[in-house]
C-alpha cells in the first residue's frame, strides 16, 4: 500500500478525494496529461471516481487547454 500512497502525494492531479485520486493512481493516472487519451465514461467506470470528480478534472483540463478524449477518438 505504500506505494500507492506515494503516488497520490506525487500526483499532478487536483485535490478531487482520496477515493478518487486512489482509483486514478491505481489505473495508472497520476498526471493530468494521461486523462486527455480516455474518456469521461471511462474514467467514471474507476470504482471512487464520481461525477463531482469528474467535472473537477474537467475544469482542470480545460484550464490548461486540454479536455479528455472525445468517444469517436477513443
Amino acid at each position: 500500500m505504500e506505494n500507492i500512497n506515494e503516488g497520490i502525494t506525487k500526483s499532478e492531479l487536483p485535490k478531487i478525494g482520496k477515493p478518487a485520486t486512489r482509483a486514478l493512481s491505481i489505473a495508472g493516472y497520476i498526471k493530468l496529461e494521461q486523462l486527455t487519451k480516455v474518456t469521461e465514461s471511462e474514467i467514471l467506470k474507476l470504482h471512487g471516481v464520481g461525477p463531482k470528480a469528474v467535472r473537477i478534472l474537467k475544469e482542470t483540463l480545460n484550464e490548461k487547454g486540454l479536455s479528455f478524449a472525445n468517444k469517436n477518438e477513443h
